[in-house]
């Protein structure tokens, strides 16, 4: 076999192992729903923090144990469970995305990423005056 053949078949297995590993990992938002389906699979969960029931975290008992609910795209309310340091700001999170599998009734989050209300929304622009220099 030439040398060109072996780098050509060398190339087309990579160029496959590329794309079924992309397939395979491809991640897309879900719910509570399909994450109550298919319990142990990590799946990414977008959601609104419910800010009527509690948080749950005390540093000096626990810093890296953290619970909240949080209310899925769908309207279904779960307990999440992280076992990190709650993140500065949480409770002013405008969304929760949570990457990790249900086990039980709860959702154990392995990460969490906040998107936070932007500090420039509902602020004016100021308006410079109408004059001009000099006068």
């Amino acid at each position: 076999m030439k040398t060109i053949h072996i780098i050509i078949i060398l190339f087309l297995v990579v160029i496959i192992a590329v794309v079924i590993t992309t397939m395979t990992d491809s991640n897309t938002y879900s719910n509570f729903a399909e994450a109550s389906a298919k319990p142990g699979k990590e799946l990414h969960i977008i959601g609104i923090l419910n800010r009527s029931k509690p948080i749950e975290y005390d540093a000096l008992k626990n810093a890296n144990q953290f619970s909240f609910y949080m209310i899925d795209d769908k309207g279904i309310e779960k307990k999440v469970v992280y076992s990190n340091a709650k993140p500065q700001d949480f409770e002013k999170s405008e969304k929760v995305v949570l990457i990790g599998s249900m086990q039980g009734d709860q959702f154990v989050a392995k990460s969490l990423l906040l998107k936070c209300p932007s500090k420039y929304k509902g602020k004016q622009p100021t308006t410079f005056s109408e004059k001009k220099f000099g006068e």
